[in-house]
């Protein structure tokens, strides 16, 4: 008898956590057919289609959504104010001045975005229009992905993904049973196994199939991958038979059908509602650290406009209160002017002040921090050493908003299959009764070069230990899930095991059980096959032997073995069971278990996984009660699971230990180092997988996330079966903060007085301690207290995580009180969901698929490119937007500031002390192109340097380089350049003999020393001065610098020669005329330029100066060192004496023995560098 619907809505309501108490289901109608009359009604509901949706803009929205993004940009919305400002009123400058630089910005922002959508909008279309089959009145018809609905009949054949979520009806192989591969969703590439419904499974041709009537209620949509609730009606003689489905049913979107012919499925959800789609985070606008820092200053000089524009207004009013200053003869005011209302004179007033003093935040800067990034970008991309010759990609870049804060990581978010690891797994040893035995590189049936005979380690076993021997062999050969494939290729890739005897190949939902199997294999028993319920294995005298398989235990998380039963063609009942050390010891009553597990331990240090293998004969009798205990708890329908590990546990005791063995997850190429280097550097690593906890916590040793010392923390769903959620995390806490005195500390350079901590949690747990339970009264600090757990260890493992959780534990580290930088990597569209939530997308070119890469900020070929990226691209574009940034600020605050205090001297009346030319050129052509060239190429340290010392990335460490004191120091420097320049020339126009011919001044010479004289020299000395100013800040001069710097000056002095020197036809006056000729023909103008760059530049110079002789940072330390050696710094090991220099007195000086040392090849360099260093520095 079926369910009835209330049963159903209570499980439901039960297995949907995070759910409201009640789900509504949802019905759907297999082909579209109506049920019998008098059955049940008929309520056609509506489904959304296939389509999947991942671009952002439509073709109707484009404007409207754009615009109203680039305004939400304060700076942009300010531009635009100023610009309506402009054309409203009477204003000292052109509207053009401001709008022009609007618009080129908004149209450039505008297009790149629009680029990056169509992209979008492209891949979508590959996938909605892609071919599918469905079953339509007896015949399989060809349609597009995105007409599919919900009740269709979906015809899919072997090596096809799945168009939609499907429940599976009949397949191709007798057992109604299909093979699939779910890396794109969960990130493992082992084959599972899914179950057809039990009364349509013999339904294999296409009017068998058509012929179904039935319907099937289920709950809606919800994004767990793991569980699925619903049950079908079949309508046999019109009278419903149900039965229940479950998540071994339900085939999802993305997966991949393997070594089934084909399959015959109902899509049951579509589009936006499969469960892939539901995983998908919505992709938003990120924004980087130095943008949020260019924001708040921003603001800041806004404050200072504001400031200066209502200073200048009231002292306007204050100094026109005498009336013959209100209306001088020279400036008489129209009738309308005097009769306009004093409030609204003041306020027309204070708007032209704010447009004369506006260029004190230029649009030129976002002009050129977008070109940056744009430009900058390619530096990526070119990067020959992240080129991969295997996969002959290069590093892409989808977005470059986000260059700098590839610099700003502080925490590091990582899948771990095709990730970390290549997802090959090799088998490396085998461990019986103490005799160890290597079978040379195997892998995935490939057998490496010079593995030709087996290599046995220890003495060989007496005849005694023989009957062992084979019987741990013939163990591994029978106790495993492992199917023989008899096709040539999977994946494309050729698998042969027999080398021209035969062309099969083992698949398995466990990658390390097909090690196994092909270990044992090279050592003389080869797996054949399961047919007729009989396993087949050849053993060494190339005897086939053959086993009838009675009973699988299958493998479970809780239990962490699994085990099955045989019947030898002699008649010997076997029960073989492996597992992992810890679940198998404590069952063994015999065998040489103190050998075999000092061998386990030795294999767990060095990073390998390990299975103990042990066995039990049984008797006839014992046979039959384990076939009652395993009957009895497989019919019951009230807790059936718990009943079956009842009945494994009596099952699974009083083993014989055989052996143990060891198999690797092969890393992939130096991603170990890649992580011990981002330790180095600061990083903290998390590593987020859907694998199971043994297998990924063996990649985080061999990876180096976990060190041998570390003390591993479990926050498992097997922990807190035995204690509440409440108590686990108070005693994790208590134990962490015991240690370190409740404050977090650094992870890199651990002292050895300090326990390491790692920290393993499952995806169940995460989700109570996420969204505990409402009768939990002390659940409000859960997060809080987990997040201390965190910062306090080396590293965390999140194993079964869900896609959807991924970026909830991203999201939660990005919003806690810290707001550190985050950087999710990952292969496959399971990794999608974390790339879009965290600050840093990074995409790997796997063999998953290209959703990740299609969705991430920037795409890497291999893991270990990582490392380069982020050390040396990361540095580089963080050193450079800041001082990029700072600099901006700088030669603008040097400006404007005379313009504020020119009007002081001229009765507050709004008048320019630049000519218009060089208020519209100033930020756009004299000086914009040195510092978009120096933040396109400056390297203050050697890219090699980076790669090697790690720890150089802490220097730029939480965006050290735009705080407040640094950006109050700037600004204070160019006040202070801004006065110099200002009084300086206005004291030495002062003095009477500033003429052209050092005489006395005379009336015509008055003329020409005039306003416009004096705003040319002002300008003339600024435009020196900041240009001299960032060529002292270059550490890296190449003939592209000297050409930049040196040209924009020389296009300056001639610019001015030009503008001056010829009348112009198309200008109506003419006030810059032969004003800069006459200034430079005057000798004590020379002089006061001169002076007056020199005295500008001066305090800066003395406070590098101070500041590197008494207080160096590491970052100059190496720079100095660098210098000495004349760029070959990187060649010398290692960096440490550097660092170790104390803060007071530069570096200490060596001794005598190591500078005298006869043959300086083979002198310690580090030492040799430190007494050079101490040398030039005393």
């Amino acid at each position: 008898m079926g369910m009835d619907l209330s049963t159903l809505r209570t499980l439901i309501s039960r297995y949907c956590v995070g759910e409201e108490n009640w789900v509504d289901s949802r019905t759907v109608y297999i082909g579209h057919k109506e049920p019998p009359p008098g059955a049940e009604a008929f309520i056609q509901q509506r489904f959304p289609d296939n389509r999947i949706v991942s671009s952002k803009y439509t073709f109707w929205n484009f404007i409207p959504k754009n615009m109203f993004e680039q305004f939400r940009r304060i700076a942009n919305f300010y531009f635009l104010i100023i610009f309506l400002v402009q054309l409203i009123i009477d204003t000292p400058t052109s509207p053009i001045t401001s709008g022009l630089p609007l618009f080129f910005v908004i149209t450039v922002t505008a297009i790149k975005q629009g680029y990056e959508d169509w992209l979008r909008h492209k891949a979508d279309n590959a996938v909605n229009q892609c071919p599918v089959h469905v079953l339509q009145h007896g015949k399989v018809i060809r349609k597009q992905s995105r007409k599919l609905r919900v009740g269709d009949i979906v015809f899919v054949k072997e090596d096809e993904s799945f168009p939609c979520d499907l429940i599976l009806l009949s397949s191709s192989r007798d057992d109604g049973t299909c093979y699939v591969t779910t890396a794109s969703l969960d990130g493992e590439s082992s084959h599972k196994t899914y179950y057809a419904v039990q009364d349509t499974k013999a339904y294999n041709a296409e009017k068998e199939v058509d012929s179904i009537h039935a319907t099937i209620e289920c709950e809606q949509p919800q994004p767990d991958l793991y569980k699925f609730v619903g049950r079908i009606n079949i309508y046999m003689n019109n009278e419903p038979v149900a039965r229940p489905l479950g998540s071994e049913n339900l085939l999802l979107r993305g997966a991949t059908l393997k070594n089934t012919e084909y399959i015959y499925a109902v899509a049951i959800y579509t589009g936006m509602e499969t469960k892939m789609a539901l995983n998908y985070q919505t992709k938003s606008q990120k924004r980087s650290a130095v943008e949020k820092s260019m924001n708040a200053y921003l603001v800041v000089y806004l404050c200072i406009l504001i400031s200066k524009a209502f200073i200048n207004t009231v002292l306007k009013y204050a100094w026109q209160s005498d009336p013959i200053r209100d209306e001088p003869w020279y400036d008489q005011r129209t009738e309308a002017e005097r009769e306009r209302h004093i409030l609204i004179r003041a306020f027309t007033d204070f708007l032209a002040f704010m447009v004369l003093f506006n260029y004190i935040i230029p649009v030129s800067m976002y002009v050129t921090v977008e070109m940056q990034k744009f430009l900058g970008s390619y530096f990526i991309m070119w990067d020959d050493e992240m080129f991969d010759p295997e996969l002959g990609e290069r590093a892409v870049v989808n977005t470059s908003d986000l260059n700098e804060e590839l610099g700003q990581v502080e925490y590091v978010f990582t899948d771990k299959t095709g990730t970390l690891t290549e997802n090959n797994m090799e088998f490396i040893e085998c461990c019986v009764d103490g005799h160890v035995y290597v079978a040379q590189a195997i892998c995935n049936g490939q057998v490496m070069p010079g593995a030709d005979t087996m290599d046995m380690i220890d003495t060989s076993p007496g005849p005694e230990a023989r009957e062992h021997e084979e019987l741990f062999f013939r163990a591994l050969c029978l106790c495993h899930t492992v199917q023989v494939k008899e096709e040539e290729t999977v994946d494309g890739i050729k698998q042969g095991i027999h080398h021209g005897k035969s062309t099969s190949f083992y698949i398995s939902s466990s990658p390390d059980e097909v090690a196994l199997v092909e270990g044992m294999k090279r050592l003389g028993f080869t797996y054949l096959r399961l047919k007729d319920s009989h396993m087949e294995i050849l053993n060494r005298e190339e005897e086939i032997e053959r086993f009838e398989l009675l009973e699988v235990l299958t493998f479970d998380s809780v239990r962490r073995r699994m085990s099955v039963i045989v019947r030898a063609s002699t008649g010997e009942l076997y029960l073989f069971c492996k597992g992992a050390d810890s679940s198998i010891f404590p069952r063994v009553i015999s065998g040489k278990v103190d050998q075999v597990r000092a061998r386990v331990e030795h294999n767990a240090v060095e990073g390998l996984r390990t299975l103990c293998v042990a066995y039990r004969p049984l008797s006839p009798a014992q046979y039959q009660e384990v076939c009652l205990l395993l009957s009895g708890a497989k019919l019951a329908l009230q807790d059936r699971d718990k009943r079956l590990a009842e009945a494994y546990d009596m099952i699974e005791k009083d083993l014989i230990l055989l052996g143990a063995t060891a198999v690797e997850d092969r890393l992939q190429e130096k991603a170990a180092d890649t992580i011990e280097s981002l330790h180095k550097a600061g990083m903290k690593v998390w590593v987020l997988t859907g694998d199971k906890m043994e297998t990924a916590a063996a990649t985080c040793y061999a990876s180096k996330l976990f060190h041998r010392n570390t003390q591993i923390l479990e926050l498992t769903t097997k922990r807190t079966e035995e204690q509440s959620l409440h108590d686990v995390l108070f005693d994790l806490s208590r134990t962490v903060l015991r240690q370190h005195g409740g404050m977090s500390r650094d992870m890199s350079g651990l002292s050895s007085d300090y326990v390491d901590y790692g920290l393993i949690i499952d995806g169940a747990t995460l989700s109570t301690v996420m969204k505990p339970s409402q009768e939990d009264s002390n659940s409000g600090n859960y997060k809080e207290i987990f997040l201390e757990i965190c910062r306090n260890c080396s590293a965390v493992l999140c194993c079964r995580m869900a896609p959807l959780q991924k970026a909830q534990v991203v999201k939660l580290i990005k919003t806690s009180k810290e707001h550190p930088i985050t950087l999710a990597v990952g292969d496959g569209a399971n990794d999608v969901s974390m790339i879009l939530e965290a600050h840093v997308g990074i995409g790997i070119m796997g063999k998953e698929g290209r959703q990740a890469v299609r969705n991430s900020d920037y795409a890497i070929p291999k893991f270990k490119h990582l490392k380069k990226i982020l050390l040396v691209h990361g540095h580089y574009y963080y050193i450079r937007i800041s001082e990029l940034v700072q600099y901006f600020f700088y030669k603008n605050v040097c400006f404007i500031f005379p313009q504020f205090l020119y009007q002081f001297f001229c009765g507050f009346s709004q008048q320019p002390l630049y000519d218009t030319a060089y208020l519209t050129l100033y930020n756009i052509s004299f000086t914009s192109l040195p510092i978009l060239l120096y933040s396109l190429i400056e390297q203050h340290i050697n890219m090699d340097i980076l790669k090697k010392d790690p720890c150089l990335y802490r220097d730029i460490a939480k965006n050290s380089l735009l705080r407040w004191p640094i950006f109050i120091y700037w600004t204070v420097l160019g006040v202070y350049d801004a006065i110099v320049m200002f009084f300086g020339a206005y004291f030495l126009f002062d003095n009477t003999t500033f003429t052209s011919n050092g005489q006395l001044m005379t009336t015509n010479t008055q003329m020409m020393f005039g306003n416009w004289t004096f705003g040319t020299l002002v300008f003339t000395v600024l435009v020196f001065t900041v240009t001299f100013k960032l060529a002292l800040d270059t550490h890296y001069w190449t003939w592209i610098n000297h050409f930049v710097i040196w040209g924009s000056l020389i296009f300056f002095v001639v610019f001015s020669l030009l503008w001056g020197g010829i009348i112009w036809p198309f200008l109506n006056y003419q006030r810059m005329y032969y004003v800069f000729m006459q200034m430079l023909s005057s000798g004590p103008a020379w002089l006061s330029i001169v002076l007056l760059i020199t005295a500008s530049l001066l305090p800066d110079v003395l406070q590098k100066v101070i500041w590197r002789a008494l207080w160096p940072t590491t970052t100059e330390r190496i720079q100095e060192a660098d210098k000495l050696y004349k760029g070959q710094l990187s060649e010398f090991t290692p960096l440490s004496s550097i660092h170790a220099t104390p803060m007071g007195g530069g570096l200490r000086r060596g001794s005598g023995t190591h500078r005298n040392t006869p043959n300086p090849i083979r002198t310690n360099w580090s030492c040799l560098r430190a007494n050079t260093l101490s040398r030039n520095t005393s």
